[in-house]
């Protein structure tokens, strides 16, 4: 489903090159579960975005099905994420000027999706929001602003899920509410899914965990839950 190939990232600092992501390497396959941690400034975010092509590599390259990321550009790896993927971000990332209903469809609008409003209410159903579908997100708790970015998520039926930190802005209680809501939906619909989090409870949830540092992959880890699953 997806994979990166000696990846490496490099910006220009005031001290010089910088070294973000050094020569990483791993496999994802159709329905799994991968957990990248590690310390803040481990290169995990920036990793992310180059696996989802939402940023270009110095070096190296992304697969995605059967889509080279690398070599396509913005408007090419755009469409590869409308039609492949979702994403859940620490930040909600709803726009505020729309309704709870709005944000859900906008991505089915924006891909041509019949029966958007339909799709959106049911997928905000889902995740127990149907009484805020009006609601806009200044109206919403940080809970129900996740469920919201969730709920789109899942709308669009993606083959693989991208989720940052999603429980990184909440309370440990609402925290733990959305991952179990992020995993139920997440082996309803059998997507593969790549989580980036610091939380390693969180993590050990998922089949394998990579431990990340000084943008290397250190050690990879099979979780006792999924070595018994």
């Amino acid at each position: 489903m997806l994979s990166a190939t000696a990846l490496s990232k490099q910006v220009t600092s005031p001290e010089g090159q910088l070294t973000i992501l050094d020569q990483v390497s791993f496999d994802v396959h159709a329905g799994e579960s991968i957990a990248l941690v590690g310390v803040s400034g481990a290169g995990k975010s920036t990793l992310l975005g180059l696996l989802a092509g939402l940023d270009e590599p110095s070096s190296g390259h992304v697969m995605l099905s059967e889509h080279n990321l690398t070599r396509m550009d913005e408007d090419g790896r755009a469409a590869v994420r409308a039609a492949h993927v979702g994403f859940v971000f620490q930040s909600f990332h709803l726009i505020p000027s729309l309704t709870a209903l709005e944000n859900v469809m906008l991505p089915l609008e924006l891909a041509g999706t019949g029966s958007p409003r339909q799709r959106a209410a049911e997928a905000l159903d889902r995740v127990g929001l149907t009484p805020r579908l009006g609601h806009y997100p200044r109206q919403l708790s940080g809970g129900e602003k996740q469920r919201v970015a969730i709920a789109r998520a899942f709308v669009t039926r993606p083959q693989l899920l991208f989720a940052d930190e999603p429980t990184g802005n909440l309370d440990q209680k609402t925290g733990a509410t959305v991952a179990d809501l992020l995993f139920e939906l997440n082996r309803a619909s059998g997507a593969t899914l790549v989580l980036v989090t610091h939380d390693l409870l969180l993590a050990q949830r998922c089949d394998r965990v990579l431990h990340m540092n000084a943008g290397k992959i250190i050690r990879e880890e099979v979780p006792v839950r999924a070595q018994s699953a």
